[in-house]
């Protein structure tokens, strides 16, 4: 079964209820189940001692005129700042010294998210975020490792998330998700646990997409955001554990997700327009979320949000969504790109996004990009591809 298709089973079954622990196994079996209790073992012994706890980053950042903008984040201990060495340094205090920045406005940063959260803890953050800002312009979640290390069932995990984003939604405020990781880049776990926390953290990362979604949120793909970086400098992109990352890595993490928080609030100017098409040439593209989603969780930085074709929110395969790339990489000279005599592209719009070759953990899955931005040349290749 491709991802595509498993994202949007998970995602089903988390609307409508059930789920359990052997889905979670799923095909692993008993056999592989007990090697991964051996190495989720090991892996505590290699990973180092984690921290006390994260800096308390709640406050006023930035300044300037106006009612501050009120902002929340919830989620794990990625969301807390765990491995920051202050309170500036956490991902919630970069965005909201970025958002104050644009905007000329300071901002309020509401943070409980709480160390070691699986996803069924999002309820109660929620509950104790809006005891302090009822209503909060924008809402940044952060959340899914520890549903992976500890084995939670994807549909039970992803009901919580998809719960806490329609609250948030029909409180009015925008949300912008940061999907799972992808816990195979995480270098002291041993295989093959780190092959099957790959495959586990993509496919509850591609099904957190197509709930969020569906709920009215925008989500961006944190994948193996760091794994680059991990391989060529660790002491630089992870904290003193080995697990957590590090002030540089959390920068990174910000710079990813605060493109999406800026289109959310209305206020990116220039390119990064949250109304532009899709630019092909990137590997954006319109097609349906499960689909948009898959291409989501092999590209860290990328951003799927709703969008419609010809006026419709939905097609056969479920709703439209549209794939961003934020930041963008350059746009590559490509020959077959050039305009052919009569002033049309020569090359097919088609083309994937750069690095993004079908991952080897996941035989079987979709291989389409969600194509070309034209509405119904989108629908077509998208529906034949998936």
């Amino acid at each position: 079964m491709g991802r595509a298709r498993r994202a949007r089973r998970i995602a089903a079954t988390a609307a409508y209820g059930g789920g359990g622990l052997a889905a979670g196994i799923g095909a692993l079996g008993a056999l592989g189940y007990g090697v991964l209790k051996v190495e989720a073992r090991i892996a505590r012994r290699l990973v180092g001692q984690p921290f006390d706890g994260a800096p308390d980053d709640n406050g006023t950042y930035g300044a300037g005129f106006g009612e501050p903008v009120e902002l929340i984040v919830l989620g794990d201990s990625s969301a807390a700042g765990m491995g920051a060495d202050t309170p500036h340094q956490t991902v919630g205090a970069i965005i909201a010294n970025g958002v104050s920045a644009l905007t000329g406005r300071p901002v309020r940063l509401t943070n409980t998210a709480v160390v070691g959260s699986e996803s069924s803890g999002l309820e109660l953050q929620l509950a104790n975020a809006l005891d302090r800002v009822p209503r909060p312009h924008v809402a940044v979640i952060m959340i899914g490792a520890n549903d992976v290390t500890h084995r939670i069932d994807k549909a039970i995990a992803v009901r919580h998330l998809e719960t806490v984003v329609r609250s948030l939604r029909t409180l009015g405020t925008e949300v912008v998700v940061g999907t799972c990781p992808d816990l195979g880049t995480i270098e002291p776990i041993p295989q093959p646990l780190r092959l099957i926390g790959r495959r586990w953290s993509r496919d509850l990362a591609a099904a957190q997409t197509v709930a969020v979604v569906e709920a009215g949120g925008r989500t961006v793909s944190l994948g193996d955001l760091l794994g680059p970086e991990f391989y060529e400098r660790p002491k630089e992109m992870f904290s003193a554990d080995r697990f957590h990352p590090s002030p540089a890595g959390y920068a990174r993490a910000a710079a990813a997700l605060l493109p999406s928080v800026y289109a959310a609030l209305g206020v990116w100017s220039g390119e990064g327009d949250d109304d532009r098409l899709p630019d092909s040439r990137r590997g954006e593209g319109v097609g349906p979320v499960a689909v948009a989603a898959t291409y989501a969780v092999r590209d860290p930085g990328t951003e799927v949000s709703a969008t419609q074709i010809a006026g419709q929110a939905r097609g056969p395969r479920g709703r439209w969504a549209k794939l961003l790339r934020r930041p963008h990489d350059p746009v590559p000279d490509r020959q077959d790109d050039s305009p052919s005599p009569d002033g049309t592209p020569t090359g097919t719009g088609d083309v994937p996004p750069s690095g993004d070759a079908p991952s080897p953990d996941a035989p079987g899955e979709s291989k389409a990009t969600p194509g070309d931005p034209r509405p119904d040349e989108a629908a077509r290749h998208t529906i034949e591809a998936d």
